[in-house]
Formats: structure tokens, C-alpha cells, sequence
């Protein structure tokens, strides 16, 4: 049965004091199920299940077990100590602003949450690596590079969990599936990266007051293109949102 999707929705109103959406909020949870049960792209179905006991969200059987947790992929840094003397010179109501946006439902996708091996999941290695301090701009990146079998930082991730990249046969597929089409140039070769992107040996956090602004921009931006994909597709369907949604892609400046 699908649910009306509110893309204006906080996910932190219904989540309790200093806790996290992502584990704690139902409406974020039940958003999650009615969004991503769908057809894959070879077809089947990747319908999901809330009530399987200590599983966020749970597949099986159809393409194989998958358990899956949601993520935050906005992220404004406004409690990242090495970020203070930037975030300083932004004024409250700006910072208020960003963080109200990326607390929407475009601001956050699933991964899967299983440990393997004992091994970080992705959503820990995309948040500690170095190289990408949590971008998901930069995490599409090396999803994109994934998928043409070329090295890149969280490589020994993703092969962990190659059988999740599977289900999406490729970048467009995977792109398609999750309703990142904005974040992608139009044959999805390449990144709309939030910031200009020389390599991962870049620092990934802004680096002053004007560069913060950029990737604010463009991140508020993003967000705001795929809430509009959801809702479009959700209001005139009233069924979860299917690949073949289409919509004018809203390029970064």
C-alpha cells in the first residue's frame, strides 16, 4: 500500500532529543519502504520489510537477502570542530536553514548494514575515509568508479558489499533506482560535484567562508531536485516511485 511522502517533512520533529533519524525516526523508516520497494532494474522485485526483529529494513528472498539502514547525505559540518572557524562566519539563521533542508527526505538514502567479515560498513568507511569526510558527492563518485571497475577510496567497501551494486546491473541503474539523476551530467559520466574535484587527494571539507557557501548552495540545490522528484512522482501516481520518472534536470552553477 503506498503512503503519502511529504518532502517537507523534518525527520527530527518525530525523532527523540539527541538522537538520530536514521535509527529513530518511524516517518524516515516508513518513507524508506514505500520509496525503494520497487522493481530492480532487471525487474524484479525489491520489496522490504520493516518487521523483521533487529533489522531496520530487510529483503528476502527474491534477489537475496539484504539488510539496510538509512543514511544522512546532506551534511551542513556545523558540529565538526575542524570546520568551527568556517562555520563562525556563517550566520545562524543560514546554517538553521541547511540543516532544516538536509533533515528532508531527498537528504537521505539506504545502504546496507550488515557487517561483513567483521568489517566496516559503508556508511562508516564513506564517514571516517579521509577523502570524503561523509560528501556523498564524493561517494557517488566512487560508486560511479565501482561500477567501472577503477580504484578509488572505499573500493575495499564496495567489493564487500558487490552483491548489493549488483542488483542496479550498473551506474545508471544504481543512479536511476535511488533518484540521483541531478547529482550526474546527462549520459551520467560524470559527477555534479558540490565543489570543483581535482581528485581525492583534494582536501573534501570547504576550506573558507565563500567555499562553504558554494557547497551549500549546491547541496541545498540536490536536495531540493530530488524532493521534487519524489513528490512529482508520488502526487501524480499515487504508487512508489518507478525509474522512468522524468523530470528537468536542475544543474549546479
Amino acid at each position: 500500500m503506498s503512503i503519502i511522502i511529504n518532502t517537507k517533512f523534518d525527520f527530527y520533529s518525530d525523532t527523540p532529543k539527541s538522537r538520530d533519524p536514521d535509527s529513530y525516526s518511524p516517518t524516515l523508516r516508513r518513507y524508506h519502504k514505500a520509496l525503494w520497494s520497487k522493481p530492480l532494474p532487471n525487474g524484479s522485485n525489491f520489496y522490504l520489510s520493516a518487521t523483521t526483529p533487529k533489522a531496520y529494513l530487510h529483503h528476502q528472498p527474491e534477489v537475496g537477502e539484504f539488510f539496510l539502514s538509512s543514511d544522512a547525505i546532506g551534511h551542513t559540518y556545523s558540529r565538526t570542530k575542524r570546520m568551527s572557524h568556517v562555520i563562525e562566519q556563517i550566520p545562524d539563521k543560514e546554517i538553521a536553514s541547511f540543516f532544516a533542508i538536509c533533515s528532508t527526505i531527498g537528504g537521505y538514502i539506504l545502504f546496507p548494514s550488515n557487517k561483513i567479515d567483521n568489517k566496516m560498513t559503508i556508511n562508516a568507511s564513506r564517514g571516517l575515509n579521509r577523502s570524503l569526510k561523509d560528501r556523498f558527492d564524493l561517494t557517488l563518485e566512487c560508486i560511479r568508479q565501482h561500477y567501472q571497475k577503477e580504484d578509488n577510496p572505499l573500493d575495499e567497501t564496495f567489493q564487500r558489499y558487490s552483491g548489493f551494486f549488483d542488483l542496479f546491473q550498473n551506474f545508471r541503474g544504481y543512479v536511476d533506482f535511488f533518484l540521483l539523476q541531478d547529482l550526474v551530467n546527462e549520459d551520467y559520466s560524470q559527477i555534479n560535484f558540490y565543489l570543483p574535484f581535482n581528485g581525492f587527494d583534494g582536501p573534501p571539507l570547504p576550506s573558507d567562508a565563500e567555499e562553504y557557501r558554494s557547497y551549500k548552495h549546491n547541496v541545498t540545490k540536490f536536495i531540493t531536485a530530488r524532493n521534487q522528484r519524489i513528490r512529482i512522482a508520488t502526487q501524480s501516481t499515487n504508487q512508489p516511485i518507478n525509474q522512468s520518472t522524468k523530470l528537468v534536470r536542475l544543474f549546479f552553477n
